[in-house]
């Protein structure tokens, strides 16, 4: 019994000693920013003390730190049964939010919440807490863009950040890779280049980059070539030989008439602690976008402009401001021609780690920040977008789960529907009207058709069937004005709508739809009275009543549809009063009828009032009342035509 008491002291004595070793080693990996290798070995002290700590601890934050987080919630689930403080709930909810467990965030943010009077930290969890309810209802902002991997290109490993320069397609790769990054666990990532056009990709030319030599151990991702083709800038770093530089920055060759030269240490690093990375040309070429966490950001990695100095160096870096830049992390600014600007975060509202926005300005010049969907977006990393054809086609990187491996690369394109053409076919027939018969076809009748804007978009003369075709847009107003020498010229408004079909439910892509109307021009002859119909006048009342007004208004147009004639208008009345009563009143209602013509726009000088009393009446010795109301009438003549 004693003996076998001491040899499970000495068993004990020797897995305490190799736990401590491993402890040591794995702390030492994580503090050197080997985060795989941490992951690696602290996870082989949790096979045996799954409570243990310090375990849980760093291997929760060596996911975190190698952009893993989604991996990390087990560990920090542990973390907050024995240490519940802000921190732990915090990455526990943004583990948990990579995840898509919305509800399970939600709760871990709220009671992170519990554990701070911080108010910076406070506005970071109602950040969070933010984030998640605005993705619920986040739009695409391209409805009917596509999204595809590339499988062809991709490979097992990080394949991202592709750019397209003179029918070139540059990108990251850790093919053909020596060595492991310690931090990930995977081969370091080199440039690679091969030939393109548009979204069509060479996978069979795949090489090296060409320009400048691959350096071994050190990572070298996210080139950007300027718009004339004669800088590369890209981010170099991540070595372990304590002779290079501790940290990524950004490094620039240039074309020197016979091929590029060596890549050279940028001065927008401005230290050589900082880490600088992902960086991107305007449209012009005179400014510099990338990414770095240098002191005075809003967040980890926030975004940065530096303008092209006379020298052709960078320099003068400023932060873009906090209204792009977060709390979290913003990466991969692209400008777009039309100065609206891309880039990735982890801190806007979003659908779970990195997401592409976009930044650009509403009707009141305010820049404001939209996220590019789902249709765009994943639960996982989304970033490196880059155009082929703006906005309709290009590039992005994704680690999202339908991936070939690490990162991927996918390619867009604008699938949106062809329209369904409709269009219009409006037959116009011109007549003229014959007083006893019925309308006679006018020939040789100008048809003018104008649309809302009053702008003349066809003409015509009627053919010798007094037709005049238009062809016209659905859902549309317009106006058609038709003229004759010896007629009256009329305009009338003609609408399209509701009378098309739909388009999402026509198969055809073209569908013409006919439609006819027929307008009737009026002879105009020197002193021949035209009977306006429906003027009516209160017993004894030269007021214009609302029913007469309607019919003046039809004399209205006519006088604006013809603005060469002067006309009488003239009153008459019945004869059961006298004939003075009678003149008077006739009087005061044609010049009633006048001022309420005037009224309208219509020139004085262009009107004659005059009152005829019981002196021209149709139908001597009425008897009826039918026979009287043929007698009161309104007319007008056309009493000159000005040339």
């Amino acid at each position: 019994m004693k003996n076998h008491f001491l040899w499970t002291l000495f068993l004990g004595l020797i897995l305490l000693n190799a736990c401590k070793s491993l402890q040591e080693k794995g702390t030492e990996q994580y503090l050197s920013g080997e985060y795989q290798y941490a992951i690696n070995t602290f996870k082989q002290i949790l096979e045996e003390d799954p409570e243990n700590q310090e375990a849980n601890q760093i291997v929760a934050e060596s996911y975190r730190l190698s952009n893993r987080v989604e991996l990390a919630a087990p560990y920090y689930e542990k973390l907050v049964e024995e240490d519940p403080n802000f921190e732990n709930y915090f990455f526990l909810g943004q583990s948990l939010k990579a995840q898509q467990e919305d509800e399970k965030a939600k709760e871990a943010f709220e009671k992170a919440r519990e554990y701070t009077q911080d108010e910076s930290l406070l506005a970071r969890v109602n950040q969070e807490l933010s984030g998640i309810e605005f993705a619920e209802g986040i739009e695409n902002y391209w409805p009917y863009h596509e999204l595809v991997n590339y499988r062809e290109l991709n490979t097992s490993g990080p394949d991202y950040a592709p750019i397209v320069s003179e029918q070139f397609l540059y990108f990251t790769s850790a093919r053909q890779a020596s060595g492991i990054y310690p931090a990930t666990g995977t081969p370091y990532t080199k440039l690679f280049r091969t030939r393109a056009e548009d979204l069509r990709v060479d996978v069979s030319g795949i090489q090296p980059l060409p320009e400048f030599q691959n350096e071994e151990g050190l990572n070298q991702a996210a080139a950007a070539i300027s718009p004339d083709g004669n800088t590369i800038i890209y981010a170099r770093g991540n070595s372990t030989s304590p002779r290079d530089l501790p940290e990524t920055a950004l490094f620039a060759s240039y074309f020197r008439g016979s091929g590029f030269s060596q890549p050279i240490w940028m001065p927008v690093n401005e230290d050589e602690y900082w880490w600088n990375s992902t960086p991107s040309f305007s449209p012009d070429g005179e400014e510099l976008f990338f990414a770095s966490n240098r002191p005075g950001g809003f967040g980890g990695i926030d975004l940065y402009k530096a303008t092209k100095l006379a020298n052709g160096d960078f320099g003068n870096a400023v932060n873009l401001g906090p209204n792009i830049n977060t709390a979290g992390n913003e990466l991969f600014p692209r400008m777009a021609p039309d100065g609206k600007f891309f880039f990735a975060s982890d801190g806007h509202p979003g659908f779970g780690k990195l997401d592409l926005f976009v930044a650009e300005s509403n009707e009141d010049g305010e820049q404001i920040i939209k996220n590019l969907g789902e249709n765009i977006n994943s639960s996982a990393d989304d970033f490196a977008i880059f155009f082929t054809d703006y906005p309709k086609e290009g590039f992005l990187s994704s680690n999202r789960e339908d991936g070939v491996g690490d990162d991927d690369i996918y390619y867009f394109e604008d699938k949106t529907p062809t329209p369904k053409i409709v269009n219009v076919l409006l037959d116009v027939t011109t007549k003229e009207r014959v007083a006893g018969e019925e309308d006679q076809i006018l020939e040789q009748a100008r048809v003018v058709l104008y649309d809302e804007e009053n702008k003349q978009i066809g003409g015509d003369f009627s053919n010798s069937r007094g037709q005049v075709r238009f062809t016209m847009e659905p859902e549309s107003d317009y106006t058609i004005i038709t003229s004759k020498n010896g007629y009256f010229s009329k305009s009338i408004a003609y609408s399209t709508r509701g009378k098309t079909p739909d388009p999402s439910t026509l198969v055809q892509d073209v569908t013409n739809v006919s439609l006819d109307t027929t307008i009737v021009l009026d002879q105009l002859i020197l002193d021949k009275s035209i009977i306006l119909e429906n003027i009516y006048y209160d017993l004894d009342k030269a007021e214009i009543r609302a029913d007469a007004a309607v019919e003046l208004d039809k004399l209205v147009q006519i006088l604006k549809d013809n603005p060469a004639i002067r006309i009488e208008l003239s009153s008459h009345t019945d004869a059961r009063s006298s004939d003075q009563y009678n003149l008077d009143l006739s009087q005061r209602r044609a010049q009633s009828a006048v001022d309420y013509i005037v009224s309208q726009g219509i020139d004085e000088d262009r009107l004659v009032a005059k009152g005829y009393g019981e002196t021209q009446l149709i139908i001597e010795n009425a008897q009826t009342e039918e026979e009287h109301q043929v007698n009161r009438r309104t007319e007008f003549k056309v009493i000159e035509i000005k040339e």
